[in-house]
């Protein structure tokens, strides 16, 4: 069976009766082409099914117009809406998207850098719940632009785009004290992570503190899932906790049910605040209350960013803080 030549500029060109120039104005939507030659180009690159090489033109250019993602989770509702947010900028300003799951593993994410570098990305945007050693090193040894979305830099190597987590935490932490929790335990994924050792934690004292609460080390917790926050339950109860912020919806969930099938009435026996708004806060019952972040927002302004680094516009602001939002369910009591 013969092999399927494929279709090239020079030949859309020499059918077309332009030149090679005009071919590449009218692929790549430059509009200073009469649309007489840009109407007849476009029959012939539809008729011979023309197909332009990515490949190539980035070699030409210096450019792919491509961006390599990061995520840690594409099944986690949190960071699937900062990928859309991403993807409808991304589309706006014509760059390609690949996409890389990491399941926020160290070695997982150093391999798709790694990959993403060899596809010759025009930049990256990284979403992560820690930005390791290993990775920050790669960043900068690369140096093609980088912009983190949802993932917190304390030393601001990085452009950022987030919340104000540690005001937040404060602010939702300060809700639960004002209907009568004296013992609010504070949840998370991992307790040693950068977000909550710099933001969300400091925001959790400064709250308690604000009230003359004491802070109580055993009221920590650690939960990454649903079924953690299920299990939790028990030695929340055996603190004689509360209350819970609880940074993961999902692990927020948990507890919800959890509580529940332990016979505890949420919220007139135990409250419970989380922080992402996602669906799932709206699935349970009673609904959860929740901190609101702009996740899409984040996902777009970072591609935004992203693309000003790349065509080497001046950015003054490099760490974004965009605005965030408390939203009262069923899971606590009025104030």
């Amino acid at each position: 069976m013969k092999k399927k030549q494929t279709v090239t500029i020079y030949d859309v060109a020499r059918e077309a009766q332009v030149s090679m120039a005009t071919v590449s104005r009218v692929v790549n939507h430059n509009h200073n082409v009469k649309p007489a030659t840009e109407k007849k180009v476009m029959e012939v690159v539809k008729r011979l099914n023309y197909r332009p090489n990515d490949v190539a033109r980035g070699l030409a250019s210096k450019k792919t117009t491509t961006v390599g993602v990061i995520i840690p989770n594409v099944t986690n509702s949190y960071f699937a809406a900062l990928a859309r947010g991403i993807d409808d900028i991304a589309e706006m300003y014509q760059y390609n998207i690949i996409l890389t799951n990491s399941d926020g593993d160290e070695k997982k994410e150093v391999k798709a850098l790694n990959t993403l570098y060899s596809k010759q990305v025009d930049g990256i945007i990284f979403m992560g719940n820690e930005l390791s050693p290993a990775v920050r090193d790669e960043f900068k040894e690369e140096r093609i632009p980088v912009v983190l979305a949802g993932s917190v830099d304390p030393q601001n190597d990085f452009p950022n785009v987030n919340i104000d987590y540690q005001q937040a935490v404060h602010s939702q932490v300060n809700e639960l004290v004002k209907t009568g929790n004296q013992r609010i335990a504070f949840v998370a994924g991992d307790l040693k992570r950068a977000i909550n050792q710099a933001f969300r934690l400091p925001g959790y004292r400064e709250a308690l503190q604000e009230h003359n609460l004491p802070f109580v080390a055993d009221l920590l917790f650690e939960a990454t899932d649903y079924d953690d926050g299920y299990e939790l339950c028990d030695k929340l109860l055996a603190q004689q906790a509360t209350a819970a912020m609880v940074s993961n919806d999902d692990a927020a969930a948990g507890i919800m049910n959890g509580m529940n099938d332990r016979g505890v009435n949420v919220p007139e026996q135990f409250e419970i605040a989380t922080s992402d708004n996602t669906k799932i806060t709206e699935m349970t019952r009673p609904t959860l209350s929740t901190i609101t972040q702009p996740l899409y927002d984040v996902g777009a302004v970072s591609m935004r960013l992203l693309t000003k680094l790349m065509d080497n516009d001046d950015v003054e602001q490099k760490q974004v803080l965009l605005p965030f939002g408390m939203k009262q369910r069923g899971s606590t009591k009025s104030a």
